[in-house]
């Protein structure tokens, strides 16, 4: 390892002692510290790769056999009946539909509106927005919308609060405390940001009444802005995953899965047998969804209602619309809360899970192992600390061996079945690779905060919306100059990791065997681009305010 510094007799004197200082500790520590250090997170990492390429394989085994059969669970529900009776009787249950939003400006319109427009009796279904917006002239907006449809015969009701409490999981418990919800027997949840089709309910609330054991129905979502920049191609590939495999898996295996906060129906009754919404963490949505599972209730997700009404597969006609995330800043905050959360839940509801009696022992294994051991941690640690730590390492300790399978094998295999799930974009694969590597640091970080419950474990920051701003922006010319945003873009983390993996492929470029500069150099170069703020549309709409 004396090549790690060498030529130091060309530096000045200073700078020589502190580098031979620096050689001096290196190999001091090298052989009883770091070799085994690194050789043990070898082992661990392997195992854990192995952990994580088991559950997917068996998902994809299972996923196969279910679309080759056709054994979907929404496929064992008859429906026909319920249909016919709801059309002939007219007896329609009351459903309430829930629009939680905080100070969402550019989409307020798209979602209630989309949610006025919903095909059902207008006796029987109650439209609620529950508005914490802290801007007043948002919520001035949002309560003139509201007005709007109410003119016009809608049963609408603007609901605000002087509080935040529980962030959205208490505004929700606030909404169902309304007088008027004492009849609902379903309640429907839009995000801001979702626009559900016009017979979303009359597709999704026949599962419920003919089936009293369910207690949620989710429906899959469509991403409007999925072809806006290069980031948000690449989320849609990890979400198409979640929803094609992760989530059917779960429904036709278990009949559960994590409820996704939006674009469901819950049967109240569930809701309040499950103890109703609480904030304790903040995947209010998850932590309903297990503990009603646990209280016996089932779940099933939709992924292709269109199979239910016509002959010919029109998907995309019924998936409920919404937004991803184009700033870097916004999708960093979302994927802290989505991983922080998971973690934190899990700690909270271990030993409730394992004391459950209504549950069989192989969901509970099924709860702890898969959907939260594996899935929601063991994914993020291994991510990181193997392929952006452990890999580099072993470039500068010779002394460790790699096995192949492990180091290529597995990942390519993982990576293969993810990808796949959105043919499409199987030509940004790399892309993706690099880009989830990224952003497994965030991810690591708040699932190590969610476990040990630092400071930032209940942190909740609503991922911002730009609905058509963008486009909006791109009609116009603009005269104002830009105030700089350097701060803003530059991201001290990844800017370190880029330095640790570019001195790690320079290492390797002169002095390896093994090839890895080539991994290395492209993932620090994916480390540099998001550190100087180079991804999402941020860098888009300072160019255009240049322009």
């Amino acid at each position: 390892m004396g090549r790690l510094f060498p030529a130091t007799h060309l530096l000045p004197h200073g700078q020589g002692d502190a580098v031979e200082n620096f050689r001096f500790v290196w190999r001091e520590i090298r052989a009883p510290l770091i070799i085994p250090m690194v050789r043990m997170a070898v082992w661990i990492c392997g195992v854990m790769s192995v952990m994580l390429f088991v559950e997917r394989v068996y998902m994809a085994v299972v996923i196969v056999c279910v679309k080759l059969l056709g054994k979907q669970r929404y496929t064992k529900y008859k429906l026909d009946a319920v249909r016919e009776d709801l059309e002939m009787k007219g007896s329609y249950p009351v459903v309430l539909v829930q629009i939680p939003m905080f100070n969402e400006k550019e989409v307020y319109r798209l979602s209630i509106g989309a949610a006025c427009g919903l095909s059902w009796p207008s006796d029987k279904i109650i439209i609620q927005v529950l508005d914490d917006s802290t801007d007043r002239i948002t919520r001035a907006l949002v309560e003139m919308e509201c007005l709007k449809w109410m003119s016009k015969g809608v049963n609408i009701k603007y609901e605000t609060r002087n509080n935040r409490n529980g962030y959205k999981a208490g505004a929700m418990r606030d909404g169902l405390k309304k007088i008027y919800v004492k009849d609902c027997e379903f309640v429907a949840i839009f995000d801001a940001d979702f626009q559900p089709e016009p017979d979303f309910l009359s597709r999704t609330v026949p599962f419920l009444l003919g089936n009293p054991e369910l207690g949620l129905v989710q429906a899959r979502w469509r991403f409007v802005n999925s072809d806006e920049c290069l980031m948000t191609r690449l989320q849609e590939m990890s979400l198409d995953y979640h929803f094609s495999v992760e989530q059917e898996v779960g429904s036709s295996m278990y009949s559960f899965f994590g409820f996704n906060g939006t674009a469901g129906v819950w049967r109240i009754q569930a809701l309040m047998d499950a103890g109703g919404w609480k904030e304790r963490t903040t995947v209010e949505d998850m932590d309903l969804a297990v503990r009603a599972s646990l209280k016996g209730w089932k779940f099933v997700f939709v992924g292709d209602l269109s199979f239910l009404c016509f002959s010919i597969n029109i998907t995309n006609d019924w998936q409920v619309k919404n937004e991803l995330p184009s700033t870097f800043k916004a999708y960093r905050y979302q994927q802290h809360r989505w991983s922080c959360g998971p973690a934190n839940l899990f700690r909270k509801m271990i030993k409730e899970i394992i004391l459950c009696d209504k549950v069989s022992m192989w969901k509970k294994f099924h709860v702890i192992y898969a959907f939260f051991f594996v899935r929601k941690i063991v994914a993020h640690l291994v991510t990181f600390f193997f392929y952006c730590m452990v890999i580099p390492l072993s470039v500068l300790v010779p002394q460790i061996y790699l096995p192949k399978f492990v180091a290529i094998y597995i990942p390519s295999t993982i990576t293969i079945l993810n990808a796949i799930c959105t043919p499409r974009s199987l030509h940004l694969v790399v892309f993706w690779i690099l880009f989830e590597n990224v952003m497994s640091l965030h991810r690591t970080k708040a699932a190590i905060i969610g476990l040990i419950e630092a400071d930032r474990v209940n942190e909740w920051v609503v991922t911002e919306k730009l609905g058509n701003t963008i486009k909006q922006k791109a009609s116009v010319k603009l005269s104002k100059k830009p105030r700089s945003r350097a701060g803003e873009r530059i991201h001290t983390l990844e800017i370190l990791m880029g330095i640790f993996l570019s001195y790690c492929a320079i290492y390797d470029l002169l002095f390896g065997h093994d090839h890895f500069y080539i991994y290395l150099s492209l993932q620090a170069s994916a480390f540099f681009i998001i550190g100087f703020g180079y991804v999402g549309t941020l860098n888009f709409k300072v160019l255009l305010l240049h322009t």
